[in-house]
């Protein structure tokens, strides 16, 4: 699934549509919210986007709820940038 926002391409991996579909109606409803905050401005204070560390190296993160996060890699094609969300989880799915 393809996304145009003003300044990138937003993608989704099949697993990270898979685990969406698959959380509860609050996560679903917080991730849209979200990521139409993230496609007007990615680095909005309320999404709490940030570099990931360790395992995650080369990966940002944002906030979907409190415990939620959406884990999104960014990749240059030509002059194009592409936010490629891959993993969404609980924090102590991700991180624990």
């Amino acid at each position: 699934m393809v996304t145009w926002t003003r300044c990138m391409t937003i993608q989704y991996d099949l697993g990270f549509l898979d685990k969406l579909k698959s959380v509860n109606v609050r996560v679903r409803k917080s991730f849209h919210e979200k990521i139409n905050l993230f496609r007007k401005d990615p680095s909005n204070a309320r999404l709490r986007n940030h570099a990931l560390e360790g395992v995650y190296i080369g990966f940002k993160s944002i906030d979907i709820t409190n415990d939620y996060r959406a884990i999104y890699e960014e990749v240059a094609i030509g002059e194009e940038t592409i936010a490629y969300f891959t993993l969404l989880g609980t924090h102590k799915e991700l991180y624990g």
